[in-house]
């Protein structure tokens, strides 16, 4: 495993920790007039999802976890877990919910997603910034009900409420923003 300095970091590195794996979600370089140099950073625990501040000293070695990442295809749900396809050799991989994270409420069947491995253990699951789904239930829009910006609550296909304008009706198709859960647009 490769070990890199602290000075080296960027954001989306994965680093092993005490035997754990984290992601570098945020780092910022800081040096004191008055004393030595120092990172900040948040980093986010691969196994539970928890984000974490951590300072390192500057020039520290810390081990960088190289991932192995593959694009899968979502099958069908089995239970509580999730079946993908590797899209080259055509295994199947069972994926449980607390690896998909947010994921799991915008993956549709026959939906590509990353698959990021390690030591043939699944880590991640990355999905898309956006996604296009159907709306399956929302109250209908009331004829003159135009204030700006309104909004109301609607049902994805996949199960998760987002707020979307008054306009939106069931059965039309709308991009989310996978990263924050907000409407975008009506396809």
């Amino acid at each position: 495993m490769p070990a890199i300095t602290t000075n080296d970091l960027k954001n989306g590195i994965t680093l092993e920790l005490d035997g754990v794996l984290f992601q570098v979600v945020e780092f910022q370089h800081v040096k004191p007039g008055k004393g030595g140099a120092f990172v900040r950073s948040k980093i986010r625990n691969l196994r539970n999802g928890a984000v974490i501040d951590r300072t390192f000293n500057a020039g520290v070695r810390v081990e960088q976890a190289i991932l192995d990442r593959k694009d899968m295809q979502f099958l069908y749900r089995d239970g509580d877990e999730y079946v993908f396809m590797d899209l080259e050799s055509y295994d199947q991989q069972h994926v449980s919910p607390v690896a998909l994270g947010d994921a799991a409420d915008y993956m549709v069947e026959n939906s590509v997603a990353i698959i990021a491995f390690y030591n043939g253990e699944i880590v991640t699951v990355e999905i898309p910034a956006s996604v296009e789904l159907t709306i399956t239930d929302t109250e209908p829009g009331i004829q003159g009900d135009r204030v700006s910006g309104a909004t109301k609550p609607a049902t994805l296909e996949t199960g998760k409420v987002v707020k979307v304008p008054l306009f939106i009706n069931v059965g039309d198709k709308v991009k989310v923003d996978t990263r924050s859960g907000d409407y975008i647009t009506r396809v």
